[in-house]
């Protein structure tokens, strides 16, 4: 396996960038924005996979669409996979992935599931200008629509606040009302949640930006590589990101916004989960139709598995009490599951 690249200067320049964007410099159409890469902003995507040749671990539970999102509900032991073609939602029981899910419709499609209370699902839906709550606890799912103004790409909750991404803006609810926006983004599309605060990932900008939910203040922003795409957070108060275009697998600090690690990972990482009983990040590669994990407890990143998946591996989630492994098909090529102790 490759030698770690350690930051270079280049993160130190960085880090003084993220000073000048905390005092103000955030937002794309100010002039000699520290955190903008180029005159045109084109947000990373995952790599188009190529044909599966190698069967992939586990086993695959057929679905006959494209996946877009999926989620583990610890709370109720549920498995939410969003499809499109048509948009809807299919809750799964982790006990029983055989047995056929509930359906649901939904409004469009959903790039990003996250949690909300226990057994409520966060979901928005960019073309509905809406962010969907939706009980999943009850035999018949219930869902309560929360409309706003913009088309929300992510959601996260932090405390008694839900952060909502919404490509020039975040905003923040109490309850289902707003009560900040945030308007200093070109391309805010993932949201997480690190200590009380909301670590926010601008792809357009592939930088990372921190806000207060108690009093929407804006934090430091600082450059995720050159094309990251999808976080989360772990258990030690970091945020993994995923530079897809780079092939690396970054790590920050919010509080101070600092880069601590960066580790190369060939292959356009897209996708990650984190399992936190197991530190355990789980990083899906499109280029090459794999799932590596990483051991994050150290101080680097270390690779523990490396399966085959199925293909175009654009969505994957980890449940942390039995170590499941779950990668979805952006292709409609199946759900697979690997157990994992």
């Amino acid at each position: 396996m490759a030698a770690r690249r350690r930051p270079t200067a280049h993160a130190v320049a960085l880090a003084a960038a993220a000073v000048l964007a905390g005092a103000g410099g955030c937002g794309g159409d100010d002039e000699g924005d520290p955190l903008q890469v180029a005159d045109v902003l084109q947000a990373a995507t995952p790599a188009t996979s190529p044909q599966a040749t190698v069967r992939p671990a586990g086993r695959v539970l057929t679905l006959d669409a494209a996946a877009s999102a999926i989620v583990v509900d610890p709370a109720t032991r549920t498995l939410a996979v969003a499809v499109t073609s048509p948009d809807r939602l299919l809750l799964f029981d982790l006990a029983s992935l055989d047995s056929a899910p509930r359906t649901m419709p939904l409004p469009g499609a959903v790039e990003q599931l996250d949690l909300g209370a226990p057994g409520e699902l966060l979901a928005p839906v960019r073309a509905a200008k809406a962010l969907l709550r939706i009980d999943i606890e009850a035999a018949e799912p219930t869902v309560r629509t929360v409309q706003l103004d913009g088309h929300p790409a992510a959601a996260a909750t932090i405390g008694d606040r839900t952060v909502v991404a919404m490509a020039d803006q975040v905003q923040v609810l109490a309850g289902d009302t707003v009560v900040h926006t945030v308007a200093k983004f070109e391309g805010a599309a993932d949201v997480v949640a690190v200590g009380g605060r909301a670590a926010v990932l601008d792809r357009l900008r592939t930088a990372l930006f921190t806000i207060d939910p108690a009093t929407g203040d804006l934090g430091p922003g600082l450059r995720a590589g050159n094309g990251a795409t999808n976080s989360v957070g772990d258990r030690f108060g970091r945020v993994l990101v995923t530079d897809t275009r780079d092939g690396e697998l970054l790590a920050f600090t919010a509080d101070p916004m600092i880069m601590r690690q960066r580790y190369p990972v060939p292959g356009a990482p897209y996708a990650i989960a984190y399992d936190a009983a197991r530190d355990l990040a789980w990083v899906t590669l499109t280029e090459r139709n794999e799932v590596v994990g990483f051991d994050v407890a150290g101080g680097e990143p270390v690779e523990r598995y490396r399966m085959a998946t199925v293909r175009q591996p654009n969505a994957v989630a980890v449940d942390s009490d039995s170590g499941t492994v779950i990668v979805a098909s952006g292709t409609g090529e199946g759900i697979q599951v690997v157990q994992h102790e």
